[in-house]
């Protein structure tokens, strides 16, 4: 690799090295024992998060799956695929608990939360509060901030989206997760990074303080 750097004229030390990193020999992720039982997206998603430098999501109207106890976890699987067999649910929610080890390995992970997605109340009351509970705990770790963008705020039009900005080792290896109605899509195009660079920018503008922003978590779960 530092070879083949080195023909190519590439004098970037910090990417060179990511790149050997990333070639060399490694014992096989958590997630190959799903592969078969899991879309090769979902594989793709855990495998992208394990070796993030940091983890920057946005969502409108779900709360992000690192973030989701089992409970919410199985109640959202239960609506959006009732056909489902509960074997493979129950597949799925363990799937989604293991990707919650990013959080475990300390990996910076910054997280905004439109308040709609606070107030649905997916799997009922009880779950519902549960799943804001589980907010106000995750925020206690050093590596995890929630923040908040509220319905009052100023000027912010959505995004129709989720959104999950993953930093590599070297800025050239960042990739952009999305969430589309065909699937997980994947960017690493330089230009539409930088496009959702500035995306991401915006949003953290229009987000709440962390403070006032679990304050707003501790209302709305005392509502439920």
């Amino acid at each position: 690799m530092r070879g083949l750097a080195g023909f190519y004229e590439c004098d970037d030390s910090q990417l060179i090295e990511a790149l050997v990193e990333m070639a060399a020999p490694r014992p096989k992720g958590w997630w190959e024992e799903y592969r078969g039982a899991m879309p090769p997206t979902a594989l793709d998603l855990a495998e992208l998060e394990h070796p993030a430098a940091y983890a920057r999501v946005f969502e409108m109207v779900h709360i992000p799956g690192v973030l989701q106890p089992g409970d919410h976890a199985r109640a959202a699987s239960l609506f959006v695929a009732p056909s489902l067999p509960e074997e493979d649910r129950e597949t799925r929610v363990a799937f989604r608990m293991r990707r919650q080890h990013v959080i475990a390995l300390g990996t910076p992970y910054d997280v905004i939360i439109h308040e709609a997605a606070l107030r649905m109340r997916v799997g009922g009351s009880k779950i519902a509060r549960t799943q804001l509970d589980h907010l106000l705990q995750a925020s206690g770790r050093e590596s995890v901030t929630i923040r908040v963008i509220p319905f009052a705020a100023e000027g912010f039009a959505g995004e129709g989206f989720p959104l999950q900005y993953v930093g590599g080792v070297a800025p050239q290896l960042d990739t952009v997760q999305i969430d589309t109605p065909h699937g997980a899509e994947f960017i690493d195009a330089t230009a539409r990074l930088n496009r959702y660079r500035t995306l991401s920018e915006s949003i953290d503008k229009a987000a709440l303080p962390q403070e006032a922003s679990l304050d707003l978590i501790r209302r709305i779960a005392q509502d439920l």
